[in-house]
């Protein structure tokens, strides 16, 4: 059975990078530089996000599905440095072959990998693996868009319409999941420079766990497993997650009671129904 790694990946923007590659002015402090940049980016494109080379990772999130065994992390340790996390990711892929899994990971997580490990040279052969070494890769790798190897859920439920993209947070809730908790993406950069890292790593998690979750609807829909087999594993998510005392696992099953009476699948009920005369 393929291992499912299901990723996501936090980011704040790279002050060193872009002192590097753009005209700053020498007596700015981080915090300014940061300011400065923010609004030469509004005034150059009407938004203050980073482009994604200059996205510096601070936490990568995964959740592996192997067999019987089902865990959910960050990897590496608070303070480990960005090469350190890349690392460890692509050696998760190197180790399992896995099938990826992510939400908008095809738009952002990815590319933001693929540029940060080329900056740190950081080698990743298994992932850019294209088929000249194993041809199992030629027509199912993780870097083409339409191959399953990597499964992007908003992506292809979106039908690779960026117009038709869904938010995490909205689809998770809509369908009877907890959703984002205890902060978004637009408060990380700030969660970091408070030293407040601990807290975007178990955000992350949370996120990782809601995608998760998403995939797993996905696979019921498309007849991959039946209804059957999809309530076994949430109930088994449920209860490895119930089983850590992690304060933000604590307030997700919180969440989670609250949402479940939204979005559960309904079960098939044969020929219609006549209706009521």
């Amino acid at each position: 059975m393929t291992a499912i790694l299901v990723f996501d990946i936090e980011t704040v923007p790279d002050l060193a990078a872009v002192r590097r590659t753009c005209e700053v002015p020498a007596d700015l402090c981080d915090a300014d530089v940061a300011a400065w940049f923010a609004q030469s980016r509004r005034v150059a494109t009407g938004s203050d996000f980073a482009p994604l080379y200059l996205q510096k990772v601070v936490a990568i999130g995964c959740a592996v599905r192997d067999g019987p065994r089902f865990r959910i992390g960050s990897l590496g340790e608070v303070g480990d440095d960005e090469p350190d996390l890349l690392r460890r990711f692509f050696e998760l892929v190197d180790r399992f072959t896995p099938q990826l899994v992510s939400w908008n990971g095809s738009g952002f997580d990815l590319p933001v990998l693929h540029h940060r490990a080329l900056i740190h040279g950081v080698p990743a052969a298994r992932y850019w693996e294209w088929g000249d070494d194993d041809r199992d890769f030629r027509y199912n790798n993780y870097l083409s868009r339409y191959h399953t190897r990597h499964l992007d859920v908003m992506d292809v439920l979106a039908a690779y319409q960026p117009r038709a993209n869904a938010p995490l947070d909205a689809m998770a809730r809509l369908c009877g999941f907890p959703g984002k908790l205890g902060m978004d993406g637009s408060e990380v950069a700030a969660a970091v420079a408070a030293g407040r890292l601990a807290e975007v790593r178990a955000y992350c998690e949370t996120d990782v766990l809601n995608t998760y979750l998403l995939y797993q609807r996905f696979r019921l829909m498309r007849g991959e497993v039946d209804a059957a087999a999809y309530a076994a594993e949430i109930s088994f998510i449920r209860e490895r997650i119930a089983a850590s005392d992690a304060p933000h696992w604590r307030a997700y099953l919180a969440a989670w009671d609250g949402a479940a009476t939204r979005g559960e699948p309904r079960p098939a009920t044969g020929a219609p129904r006549a209706a009521a005369g």
